[in-house]
């Protein structure tokens, strides 16, 4: 997929990446990898073909990092062989692998050759894997070669991210977090669980992430948030999304804030979405999302935290719940999310801090939503989960009919 690349812009950053490219190397950064395409070998019936050297690529913001960590590089043709017709030495003992890195990109071959000393840049690296495929396809035809200087177009650059996801190139992943890549989804309520469910969609390739929420982020907020808010920040009182919005603006394009809040006037923007986490503490708020929701066949998870006051030993006792609404099932919503009265648990509303409930409480409907995209196998597809903290106990219910 060609949404996450920032080829050209990358490449004209960087000495060394800019070096393979006047050198004739066919270069593209896509998706946090580094793509040498068109390097000549020999195959295992002796005759020239031609495959594609990967490497991930590591960055800090959009330099490229010297020395470079991972001097192992994925390969897409076959197994490169010499003229002679043995297999290439050099290139490490791993056997075929069948590996997608990123849309269009399937790896067949780990390689592993490292100099004395490492490679400091990535034209010393993956100058030196071409050499070390081409030469014998060179002693077959002395006119071929991984530099072609072949014209490279510009790439569409509509990645949300204002750099790349190395994270997931370095762990070959891409093509699994390319799952998550939905166009609009929304945070409803952006408090102590949603302002956590926002810092992990914020690092995922959801294009358009909406945030839902009428209230200033004020000084007691600032302790149940991702990050640090200065001083400063708060005294220039910012709304919460207005506050979100500029926090992971830094990452990210697509964040979309909406300074108000959802009731029966306002439900209807929520008709467009392919998924909303609802994260408010009225009842009666949380049953108009939830039911216009369930109607217009959205899917969406309800989260929510029930902490109460021991009073005998001053410690605090609750659960942590997440509840997934699905086109295929949703008549278990009303049994778990609170719909009636006006506000939610009074101690919750104090602001109580409780901040790693909040960071538990939404990594656990992050979770749950990157099982619903197929990013994490799901065995149960349980619709409804809860923690306990006393027992420390953590459960499933509500499994979709083709499971239970």
């Amino acid at each position: 997929m060609a949404s996450s690349s920032m080829s050209q812009k990358l490449i004209n950053h960087n000495p060394d990446l800019r070096r393979l490219q006047n050198e004739g190397y066919e270069v593209e950064c896509r998706d946090g990898y580094l793509i040498v395409h068109s390097v000549p070998y020999v195959n295992a019936s002796g005759t020239l073909d031609w495959g594609d050297l990967i490497s991930a690529l590591e960055l800090s913001g959009e330099q490229t990092c010297s020395p470079v960590r991972d001097h192992q590089v994925w390969f897409t043709g076959s197994l490169p062989h010499t003229n002679q017709g043995k297999p290439v030495s050099g290139l490490g003992g791993q056997g075929e692998i069948r590996q997608t890195l990123t849309d269009g990109i399937e790896a067949r071959y780990r390689f592993s050759n490292k100099p004395s000393g490492g490679y400091q840049d990535y034209f010393q690296k993956m100058s030196r894997y071409a050499l070390l495929l081409s030469q014998y396809a060179r002693a077959i035809d002395p006119n071929v070669s991984a530099q072609t200087f072949k014209p490279i177009p510009e790439t569409d650059e509509t990645s949300p991210f204002l750099y790349v996801d190395s994270a997931s190139s370095r762990t070959g992943i891409t093509a699994v977090s390319q799952k998550l890549a939905m166009d609009k989804v929304g945070i409803i309520g952006l408090g102590g669980t949603g302002s956590y469910i926002l810092d992990q969609l914020a690092k995922t390739p959801i294009r358009e992430i909406h945030l839902f929420d009428g209230d200033d982020f004020q000084q007691h907020n600032a302790f149940r948030a991702p990050g640090a808010a200065s001083l400063q920040a708060l005294q220039s009182q910012p709304s919460k999304v207005g506050y979100f919005e500029d926090m992971y603006g830094h990452m990210r394009n697509g964040l979309v804030a909406h300074h108000q809040f959802i009731d029966e006037t306002t439900v209807d923007d929520l008709a467009e979405f392919d998924f909303v986490f609802i994260c408010v503490d009225r009842p009666v708020v949380r049953k108009i999302i939830a039911d216009f929701l369930t109607k217009a066949e959205i899917p969406f998870i309800d989260v929510g935290m029930d902490i109460t006051l021991v009073e005998e030993d001053l410690t605090l006792v609750g659960t942590c719940r997440t509840t997934l609404s699905t086109e295929s099932k949703s008549d278990h919503i009303s049994k778990y999310a609170s719909f009636t009265g006006e506000r939610g648990d009074d101690l919750y509303r104090s602001n109580i801090q409780v901040a790693d409930l909040n960071a538990l409480n939404a990594t656990l409907a992050v979770i749950k939503w990157k099982k619903y995209c197929g990013f994490y196998q799901d065995c149960y597809l349980e619709h409804q989960s809860c923690y306990s903290i006393n027992t420390h106990q953590l459960t499933r219910d509500e499994l979709s009919e083709e499971v239970s």
